[in-house]
C-alpha cells in the first residue's frame, strides 16, 4: 500500500508531459524502486535521532509554545477580521 501512495499510476511517469512518455516502464518502475531506499537512507542520515527525554523535552520546550502561538494568532485573525460565523 505504501508503493500506492507513493507512486500513483505504478509504472506511468509521474507527469503527463510528452518527453516522460517515451521513457519505457521498466525503466520508470526502476528509477522509483532505486529512488525511495535514497530517500530513505538520506532522511535517516541528515536528522538526529531524539532519545526519549530529549523528545520529550523538545514538546514541552518547543512544540507546546508553538502551538499555543497558532491558536492565539488564527483566533485573534478570526476575531478582528470578524470571520466566526453567527
Amino acid at each position: 500500500s505504501l508503493c500506492t501512495l507513493l507512486f500513483p499510476g505504478g509504472r506511468l511517469p509521474i507527469l503527463d508531459l510528452p518527453i516522460f512518455k517515451k521513457i519505457p516502464g521498466s525503466i520508470w518502475s526502476s528509477l522509483k524502486v532505486i529512488f525511495s531506499p535514497f530517500l530513505y537512507i538520506r532522511v535517516r542520515a541528515a536528522f538526529p535521532r531524539y532519545r526519549y527525554d530529549q523528545s520529550m523535552g523538545l514538546g514541552r520546550k518547543v512544540f507546546s509554545p508553538l502551538s499555543l502561538a497558532r491558536v492565539v494568532f488564527v483566533s485573534g485573525v478570526l476575531v478582528t477580521f470578524q470571520w466566526l460565523p453567527q
